[in-house]
């Protein structure tokens, strides 16, 4: 359907059961503050309208069902709280109409942390389930680290447009690896639309209004973030591209980064027999997070290691490896499998096949050891 030729209201109003007449009109007007503007019948009034806080109520004596929740919005809900609800956070109107006071922008809420090991294999139960814009989604991480952390593996099997709009994430750390195929998006101060090959990737800062505008039939990305469950939030009133760019600009202390891996520079990786290539993302967060894509460039030693950091993500993006990790055993691991090592785990990589590739994502950058 076409928004801007449906019919619109030219207002909206919330109806409340109110049995208890004369003691809820009372709640709403004198402790709320919400003003009156029409109450009848004048003999035996039975339904009152009044405003305030940006909504409009219509109290009804003979009205039916729950009172059900009311949340007023403030950027100092205590003050809120302390004005209409004698310091509480929420308070019941008589006719049962829960009032909350809340943040109008909240934060998101980063809950604590709860390292797990965890293996998602591609083959035999990869679950694929549809989720924003009709886009495929496979989850890497089924017990979200406690809802620390979310991996996705996305596929869009279809190409040509995509059904995205100007929107953009709460979060403290988002990033996209362009597996297969090739998607077309657009950013906040960025430019105009570009295009992410496979094998590059893009880090989206938090609050970055951004767009998906096309993508090649089967295009497959993987999207880490941080924490899981997040918010996202539609900008209506933004269009993409804004005018000139500032490709310098930081949005919540970290930069916007496009990493083409057609330029990439590869070094010697953390583990020995194995080049990498960095994204950049460690720079561009401030150490936060980091992301490189290893691959085999010599004799890998199988040695075993430990990481003292806060999350370790690999991801096969080609080829196989042989994962053993104390406790757990030994598996192969094949093209589209993933693995999240916690922090003090021993394990080895080893019987790496000569194409082997593996996405590496870390919180911090540098991981302590």
């Amino acid at each position: 359907m076409d928004m801007k030729t449906i019919p619109r209201a030219d207002a909206a109003e919330l109806v409340l059961p109110a049995a208890d007449f004369d003691a809820t009109l009372k709640f709403f007007t004198e402790r709320l503050g919400f003003r009156l503007d029409a109450i009848f019948p004048a003999d035996d009034p039975a339904t009152a309208l009044v405003s305030g806080h940006g909504v409009r109520l219509r109290l009804e004596r003979r009205g039916t069902g729950a009172g059900g929740t009311l949340r007023l919005l403030a950027r100092d809900p205590a003050a809120l709280a302390r004005a209409f609800g004698g310091g509480a956070a929420a308070v019941t109107a008589p006719n049962g109409t829960r009032i909350e006071f809340a943040a109008e922008d909240p934060p998101y809420a980063l809950p604590p942390e709860r390292p797990s090991f965890v293996v998602a294999k591609m083959g035999g139960g990869a679950g694929w389930g549809v989720g924003r814009a009709g886009m495929l989604y496979r989850d890497l991480i089924p017990d979200r680290q406690n809802g620390r952390f979310i991996a996705s593996h996305i596929r869009i099997p279809d190409g040509g447009p995509v059904p995205d709009y100007v929107h953009f994430h709460k979060i403290r750390f988002q990033m996209i690896y362009c597996y297969r195929g090739w998607v077309r998006l657009v950013y906040e101060d960025q430019g105009p639309p570009f295009v992410m090959q496979a094998g590059d990737c893009v880090l989206q800062p938090p609050e970055i209004r951004h767009r998906v505008l096309e993508c090649s039939p089967g295009l497959e990305v993987i999207e880490i973030g941080c924490p899981a469950e997040h918010m996202t939030c539609v900008d209506h009133a933004m269009p993409l591209p804004n005018g000139t760019p500032n490709r310098a600009r930081v949005f919540g202390g970290q930069q916007f980064v496009h990493h083409m891996a057609a330029k990439a520079e590869w070094k010697p990786w953390r583990l020995a027999g194995f080049a990498a290539r960095d994204i950049g993302i460690g720079e561009a967060t401030d150490g936060l997070a980091g992301v490189k894509v290893a691959r085999v460039s010599g004799t890998p030693a199988g040695e075993a290691v430990r990481h003292g950091g806060e999350f370790l993500f690999l991801f096969v993006l080609e080829g196989s490896v042989t994962l053993a990790a104390d406790g757990h055993g030994s598996q192969r691991l094949d093209t589209g499998d993933a693995v999240t090592v916690p922090r003090g785990l021993a394990h080895r990589l080893s019987d790496c096949s000569a194409d082997l590739e593996l996405l590496e994502v870390s919180l911090p950058a540098a991981l302590p050891v």
